[in-house]
């Protein structure tokens, strides 16, 4: 299944669609949400002149290190452009829990995913704590009152922080437990694929990418972290049982006769849709995922009230994803965010998604291609982080 799943990424979820905010603008600036850091992103990549140009291409060898490895490779075949145009036109549209880049602006832009893979790329420090803290502290159901366990841009913590703050996280209800749990595990896995794809060495002819067994223990291991590198772990499966259970009830969407991949190409849409079948029926067949029915299972009001929390508490991760400095920590930020944002609206719209029509236009439940491909890459970045802990595991055995 692994190199099929790879093929279909490929395929499937090659390009998408990263905006400068929304419609061009940031998202409104508070104390909470301004953007810590100024934009890293050469000129020349953000102008629309040089979008598919060779300067665009070739100027990631000119900036720092973390402009270089963070800079994003904008090329898109002649090919795929008009594939991903044909596919827009046939874009629905409902009420997401992220953030939707408008096409129509003239910042956003299409990226090949193939071409900027997710990697080590410098970002780090004091930006991209304040990024995570400001996700974490203001849109996980926390109160200021609880400090989290081993964060950089708190002093002083020791044991009984940590005991108060899991007393804490055990008292919520299990889809406030769950929301932070999957931010965790989201956080996790980020990290495990920087650690994986480090660059271990550079040179003018070339750059050597690999593990990175130092910077994996400082993340995950269980003394270092002081038990909390492990958490994070089980985070990560919970993670990738939350998106696996949501491919698994969104196969009637794409078994209905009018979802079209649109690659371009009418005999590609076909085999390419039947390999996502595949897949997905595999998928299917798996007998452990998650129980997603203790969610919202109480009084219909309240139930209502927390799930629109839900969808509003993963629409400002979305936005304040916009600040990150790095551009190809941005794009995949924003990516996964959407990709599983895209995995809660379909667990949550069950009865809407078994009453599809069987054929013509699905008004109750869509997804849009930008849903789709954030969906499938979210959850390709997930499975590698899984496998990416098992490389690890290996790699430490044969140290000691």
């Amino acid at each position: 299944m692994g190199r099929r799943w790879v093929f279909l990424i490929g395929l499937v979820g090659a390009v998408w669609l990263l905006g400068s905010g929304h419609g061009g603008q940031q998202p409104p600036v508070t104390a909470a949400q301004r953007c810590f850091c100024q934009d890293e992103v050469p000129d020349g990549i953000k102008s629309a002149s040089y979008k598919y140009s060779e300067v665009a291409n070739n100027l990631i060898e000119e900036c720092e290190q973390a402009e270089r490895l963070g800079a994003v490779d904008e090329s898109l075949s002649e090919e795929t452009q008009k594939a991903v145009l044909q596919w827009t036109k046939h874009d629905d549209s409902s009420d997401n829990f992220c953030e939707a880049d408008d096409i129509q602006s003239p910042d956003a832009e299409y990226v090949d995913l193939l071409l900027n893979p997710e990697r080590y790329t410098g970002y780090k420090g004091p930006d991209a704590w304040k990024i995570w803290n400001v996700i974490y502290e203001e849109n996980c159901f926390k109160p200021q009152t609880i400090k989290r366990p081993l964060s950089p841009l708190a002093s002083g913590q020791g044991k009984s922080e940590e005991n108060t703050f899991y007393s804490w996280l055990e008292g919520l209800c299990v889809e406030k437990r769950a929301f932070y749990r999957l931010i965790s595990g989201l956080h996790a896995s980020i990290n495990v694929h920087l650690s994986a794809r480090y660059l271990l060495q550079e040179t003018w002819l070339e750059k050597k990418w690999g593990h990175n067994i130092t910077e994996f223990q400082q993340r995950f291991d269980g003394i270092l972290t002081e038990g909390e590198g492990p958490r994070r772990l089980k985070n990560l499966y919970f993670l990738y049982l939350i998106e696996l259970r949501a491919l698994s009830k969104v196969v009637p969407f794409f078994e209905r006769p009018d979802f079209q991949l649109f690659t371009g190409n009418k005999v590609h849409d076909a085999e390419k849709k039947m390999l996502l079948l595949e897949i997905l029926h595999e998928i299917k067949s798996f007998p452990l995922h998650f129980d997603e029915n203790s969610f919202f299972a109480g009084d219909k009001k309240e139930a209502n009230k927390l799930k629109e929390d839900f969808r509003l508490h993963f629409r400002n991760i979305s936005r304040i994803m916009d600040c990150v400095g790095c551009f190809k920590c941005r794009l995949w930020g924003k990516l996964q965010i959407q990709g599983l944002g895209t995995a809660l609206k379909i667990l949550f719209s069950e009865k809407l998604i078994a009453n599809m029509p069987e054929s013509g236009p699905s008004y109750e439940f869509h997804l849009t291609r930008q849903e789709i491909v954030s969906l499938f890459n979210a959850f390709g970045r997930i499975s590698t982080s899984v496998k990416e802990l098992e490389n690890f595991r290996n790699l430490l055995q044969n140290i000691h």
